[in-house]
């Protein structure tokens, strides 16, 4: 009896806290780390649930962080993760394959979800989901507002160029060029973007990223406005565009079919993640596949979104956390949606010029691919110069543009970096 419970307290968290004389409580500074993890985490949890930050990702998030730095987990045999498994190349086979036999035979539960993300799995899963839920008739009617999307990749590119610099300046911060790319996507305001994009150019980055492509994205009716305000004249803000053309439903069911075959002949690294959007969004305005389309926009994506959540946050140990390469990708991560955000509202006023007053460059700022975040942004903006005005439809449409534009502008990054 004496030995049972002997046994069982040898594998209590407590145990584990005092085993070997009290190991990691007397190790310092790796203590103190732990517990700054552990709080980061529990200030994300509150961000999520009393904040209502990006709850759906930022909390399971959260909880995959809170989960693998728990020290009484990863110092005993219930650990749930390997991270060292997916980025040290001595488990790798011929050096750059992962080992999934061994995963599957020895990984725990978080090792076996975080597959989903390593062999890109999850990103295109829910790209099919936001297809489902995405309308297309505003970019459809307005066929030049897929420009205003593409200027709001500008910070994509600017902040790619601005990792690469700041690693030149600060040789505590190694930014090569698949870093910067992985950086520099977060301008894109697309999470599983930044995450599909990261897990195979940057995979040590891929925790301090998503959290910051995430928090970034809640923050947008904070972030925008103010440059929204800047860059454009009071009196071009209380602009009223005219009533959007109505769209067929011909025209909705080719736009997917159409936009996927040009992708794929200009950018076939991009296919995986436009394809994917497009074949939702034609799920839902074929008509013939309604089931699919309500199972695409609900079970899918709150299943991948979980799973997606709690891995991307379990690789965020103290030793990959905190560093000065995640403060220096907190800053340029800011940068990056402050530049896509001024790229897009740029090309908005020169609109606003060419048509002599016919476009409000407000709907420039919607742009980024937060959908529908961004255009809600652009048509708060908006009517509080100008009650009458009424401007989401019309941001909608460089809004969906963004979308497009982020997995475009990744697809350009995987292609010529992915086999450097």
């Amino acid at each position: 009896m004496l030995e049972s419970f002997l046994n069982f307290f040898q594998n209590t968290g407590f145990y584990a806290l005092i085993s070997n004389g009290g190991t990691w409580l007397s190790s310092g500074s790796e203590a103190i780390k732990t517990i700054i993890m552990l709080a980061i985490a529990c200030v994300l949890l509150y961000l999520a649930i009393v904040k209502k930050f990006e709850p759906l990702l930022l909390l399971p998030i959260a909880f995959g962080m809170l989960l693998t730095n728990l020290p009484m987990i990863k110092d005993s045999s219930a650990i749930m993760m390997h991270t060292e498994w997916f980025t040290d190349s001595q488990y790798f086979i011929d050096g750059h394959s992962l080992d999934v036999g061994m995963i599957c035979r020895e990984g725990g539960l978080l090792d076996l979800l975080y597959l989903g993300v390593k062999l890109g799995i999850y990103p295109p899963l829910i790209f099919i989901g936001i297809g489902c839920m995405t309308d297309f008739g505003p970019l459809i009617a307005n066929p030049k507002s897929i420009l205003l999307g593409a200027a709001a990749q500008f910070g994509v590119f600017f902040t790619f160029v601005g990792a690469l610099v700041l690693s030149a300046l600060i040789p505590s911060i190694s930014f090569g060029v698949k870093e910067a790319a992985s950086i520099g996507i977060i301008g894109g305001a697309d999470g599983p973007t930044a995450i599909y994009v990261t897990k195979s150019l940057a995979p040590s980055l891929l925790p301090a990223i998503a959290v910051a492509a995430y928090s970034y994205m809640a923050l947008i009716p904070v972030i925008q406005p103010p440059i929204m305000k800047l860059m454009t004249r009071k009196k071009d803000r209380m602009i009223v565009m005219e009533q959007l053309r109505p769209v067929s439903k011909t025209e909705k069911i080719l736009f997917p079919i159409i936009v996927t075959i040009v992708v794929a002949l200009i950018i076939p690294d991009a296919v995986s993640l436009v394809g994917c959007l497009m074949l939702g969004n034609l799920l839902k305005e074929s008509g013939v596949a309604d089931r699919l389309a309500k199972t695409a926009q609900n079970e899918l994506m709150n299943i991948v979104t979980i799973f997606l959540g709690v891995t991307v946050g379990a690789p965020a140990t103290a030793s990959s956390f905190l560093s000065a390469q995640t403060l220096g990708i907190i800053v340029l991560g800011l940068i990056a949606f402050c530049f896509s955000t001024a790229g897009g509202l740029f090309l908005g006023d020169i609109m606003c010029w060419l048509t002599k007053g016919k476009v409000n460059p407000l709907i420039g700022s919607a742009g980024v691919s937060a959908v529908p975040m961004a255009a809600r942004v652009s048509q708060t903006v908006g009517q509080k110069e100008n009650p009458s005005n009424f401007l989401l439809m019309h941001a909608m449409g460089p809004n969906v543009a963004g979308v497009i534009g982020s997995a475009v502008a990744a697809g350009v990054f995987l292609s010529m970096f992915s086999n450097i």
